[in-house]
């Protein structure tokens, strides 16, 4: 079982300081060894326990615990994507998709995690590319998406899309967002995207507000490679990001590749987890 367990935060608000200090005191006294990365261990005081940064927790650790919200895991989920390290989260964020841990009772879900009463759920990758003029200027991956959006105009953007080399349309929008089943739930659902079981093998491409509203989203096989083409004549007018982070500066002619990362990221749930019941409550549905 898991024997050396990081904790990482990306927060100090008074709530994650809380729930940490709640965290380190149910280990105290345990066989099980704990770890901070750096955020944590700014948070406490005292305290005789090994750090490391967050970068470094995927090298030290057999499980960690994410504290904060979703955004909190999308980043430890980066950290540890290479390591097959499982990755729990104690949600203290506003919905909790992937941090389903409540702060009322962490003590008797470790206990059920720490006994080996739990149901993992892997979860695949994005592994986004920029080419231009044939050279990959930019790399990176997301769990939720990769998108392309306008960027400081009221403008429109052109872009055109392929489906394994297959030209699929050209549109005008404020961008397409390019979403995994695990990232269904966030920027595309609100885009208008359907909500995909995280089981799924398939990739999503969401249009951004399309000046047709016949242009509607569309759902791929998870093996597709996805190509995006800039080609709207003015510069300086759309980014790619993602999970969020603006990472790039896009020009007329870029072409962004969107495949499956070759690495997964491993989620511990508490037993008797439950998609559909926390769609119910995060959405509110049946109400």
């Amino acid at each position: 079982m898991f024997k050396r367990i990081g904790l990482i935060t990306n927060s100090g608000v008074k709530a994650i300081q809380t729930t940490l200090t709640e965290v380190v005191e149910y280990f105290d006294g345990r066989e099980e060894e704990v770890v901070l990365d750096t955020c944590c261990a700014s948070l406490l005081e005292g305290h005789n326990l090994s750090v490391y940064e967050a970068k470094e927790l995927g090298q030290h650790c057999d499980l960690v615990i994410a504290i904060g919200g979703d955004g909190t895991m999308l980043m430890a989920s980066h950290i540890l994507c290479d390591f097959d390290v499982p990755l729990l989260g104690i949600n203290l964020g506003h919905v909790g998709f992937l941090a389903d841990i409540s702060t009322d009772n962490v003590a008797s879900n470790l206990d059920e995690i720490l006994n080996g009463h739990y149901v993992e759920d892997v979860r695949f990758m994005l592994w986004g590319e920029v080419y231009r003029d044939g050279q990959c200027l930019y790399a990176d991956y997301a769990l939720n998406d990769i998108v392309i959006q306008k960027w400081n105009v009221a403008r429109l953007v052109e872009l055109e899309t392929y489906i394994n080399k297959a030209f699929v349309h050209t549109h005008r929008s404020d961008g397409m967002i390019v979403s995994s089943p695990t990232g269904s739930t966030a920027y595309a659902l609100a885009g208008g995207g359907p909500v995909v079981h995280p089981s799924l093998d398939a990739l999503l491409l969401v249009p951004i507000c399309p000046h047709s509203v016949t242009n509607r989203p569309i759902i791929v096989d998870g093996s597709s490679h996805i190509e995006i083409v800039v080609s709207t004549r003015e510069v300086d007018q759309a980014r790619l990001t993602f999970d969020g982070e603006i990472k790039y500066k896009l020009a007329t002619g870029d072409r962004v590749h969107v495949k499956k990362k070759d690495k997964k990221i491993r989620l511990i749930h508490p037993p008797g987890h439950d998609q559909f019941h926390i769609l119910r409550e995060k959405l509110h549905w049946s109400k």
